[in-house]
C-alpha cells in the first residue's frame, strides 16, 4: 500500500513528520507533498521521500482557484500519480480541493481531515467556497475530524441536511498523538504527591501553567483576568507562561499582572520539569484544531482547562481531565478552575490513565485499518 500525503502544514509543525515515520513503522509506505509560497524550510523524514515545492506566491492566496491549479499541476511534475493506492489530504480546503482533482483525474481514492482553518475560516468566512468544500466531502472516501464539536459543527452549520448522513457514515474521530517522550516519561509518581498538592489547594493556593506560542489566538490575557478574579476570591495564584514570544506587546501586557513568570522557550526536557511543578493547565485559546499541549500535560498529571467548542473539546467528557470553558469569559475561566481545585485527585489521576490514548502507533494502526477498509471498497 502507498500513500501520497498533500499536507501544505508539513513544514510547521514536527506531529505530522511524526506520524509518517509511525505509518512507515506500520507497513505503510509513504511520499509527503508539500505546496508552500516561500523558499526554506525542511522537514527531514526517515523513509519517506517529501517534496517541499515553492510552487505559488503568497498574493495567491486570495485566488483560491488560481493557486490550486498551481498546487495541481506542480504535484504532477514531482509525482507519478499512478504509483499510488491513496491520496490523504491534511486539510479540507487548501489540500482536499487537489486530493479531488487528482483523484477523480486518476480515479484513485483519497482520504481527507478537517482542521482549525477549514472551520473557523473557510467555512465560516469563504461563503463562496462552501459548495466545494461540501463536494469534497462528499467525494471523499473517509473524512477524519480531530474532535466530536468540530464534525458536528460542519455537519449541522455547513452541510445541507439530504448530504449529512452520507458523511456522517464515513467519518472518522482521530485524534492526533503526541511525542513518545510524553508517554514514557509519564508522571507516574504525581499520585504519591498529591496529599501535599490537595494541602496546598485546600490553603488557597495554586500554581497555573500555560505553554504555547505567546499570541493573541491562545488568549493568555483571559487566563490572567481569571487569576485576578481567583486572587479577588482569596487565591494565592502562581502563573508560569512557556512559550516562543512571538507578539513582544502581548508579553509585556501578561507579565504586568502579579504572580507572573515567564519560564522561555524551553525544551521538551525543560518543559516536562516545568509540568511536575504546578498544579493546573489552563489555556482557553480561541481556536484550536486539537491542542498537543493539552495530552503532553495530562501526561504529567496535570488537569487541563480548554476552549468549549474547538479541538480539544469532546476527547473526553466534561470533567474527566479538565474543564472546557467560554474563551471570553474570565468569570467562567476562574469558576471552572476552582471546580478543577476542588476535585483535584479524580481529574489527576484520569490525566494519567487517559493520556495512554495519545500513542502515536495507535493512532497509525487506526488509520492503516481505515486506508485498507478505502482500498477494499474501491476494488
Amino acid at each position: 500500500m502507498k500513500i501520497l500525503h498533500i499536507n501544505c502544514n508539513y513544514v510547521g509543525t514536527y506531529l505530522h513528520r511524526i506520524m509518517i515515520e509511525k505509518l512507515n513503522h506500520c507497513g505503510i509506505r509513504s511520499a509527503v507533498y508539500v505546496p508552500v509560497c516561500e523558499e526554506g524550510g525542511e522537514a527531514p523524514t526517515q523513509g519517506c521521500e517529501v517534496v517541499i515545492s515553492k510552487c505559488f506566491r503568497n498574493w495567491n492566496k486570495i485566488l483560491f482557484d488560481y493557486k490550486q491549479h498551481r498546487i495541481i499541476r506542480d504535484v504532477q511534475k514531482h509525482f507519478d500519480l499512478t504509483q499510488f493506492d491513496c491520496l490523504h489530504a491534511y486539510t479540507l480546503f487548501t489540500d482536499g480541493n487537489c486530493a479531488r482533482y487528482l483523484g477523480r483525474k486518476y480515479r484513485i481514492p483519497y482520504v481527507v481531515a478537517v482542521r482549525s482553518t477549514d472551520v473557523n475560516v473557510f467555512f465560516r468566512r469563504a461563503f463562496y467556497l462552501r459548495g466545494r468544500g461540501v463536494r469534497i466531502l462528499r467525494d471523499a472516501a473517509a473524512v477524519f475530524f480531530l474532535s466530536e464539536n468540530y464534525k458536528r459543527t460542519v455537519l449541522e452549520r455547513y452541510v445541507p441536511e439530504e448530504y449529512r448522513e452520507e458523511i456522517a457514515e464515513k467519518s472518522y474521530l482521530v485524534p492526533n498523538g503526541i511525542d513518545d517522550f510524553w508517554l514514557q516519561n509519564r508522571y507516574t509518581d504525581k499520585l504519591k504527591v498529591l496529599e501535599e498538592t490537595e494541602s496546598a489547594l485546600r490553603d488557597r493556593k495554586m500554581k497555573i501553567i500555560f505553554a504555547g506560542r505567546i499570541v493573541e489566538d491562545k488568549n493568555p490575557l483571559a487566563t490572567q483576568e481569571a487569576l485576578r478574579i481567583l486572587r479577588g476570591r482569596g487565591w494565592t495564584v502562581e502563573f508560569t507562561v512557556a512559550g516562543d514570544v512571538r507578539d513582544k506587546k502581548l508579553y509585556e501586557r501578561i507579565m504586568s499582572y502579579p504572580q507572573t513568570y515567564y519560564a522561555g522557550k524551553l525544551s521538551k526536557e525543560e518543559l516536562l520539569g516545568c509540568y511536575r511543578k504546578c498544579d493546573l493547565f489552563v489555556m482557553p485559546s480561541h481556536t484550536e484544531t486539537f491542542g498537543l499541549v493539552y495530552a503532553e500535560a495530562m501526561s504529567q498529571g496535570l488537569p487541563v482547562i480548554y476552549t468549549k467548542g474547538q479541538g480539544f473539546d469532546g476527547q473526553f467528557p466534561d470533567g474527566t481531565v479538565g474543564f472546557a470553558v467560554d474563551d471570553n469569559d474570565p468569570e467562567d475561566i476562574a469558576d471552572k478552575i476552582e471546580l478543577a481545585a476542588g476535585q483535584y485527585r479524580k481529574l489527576a489521576a484520569g490525566c494519567l490513565e487517559l493520556a495512554e490514548r495519545f500513542w502515536w502507533t495507535d493512532i497509525c494502526e487506526r488509520y492503516r485499518e481505515i486506508y485498507r477498509a478505502v482500498l477494499a471498497e474501491s476494488l
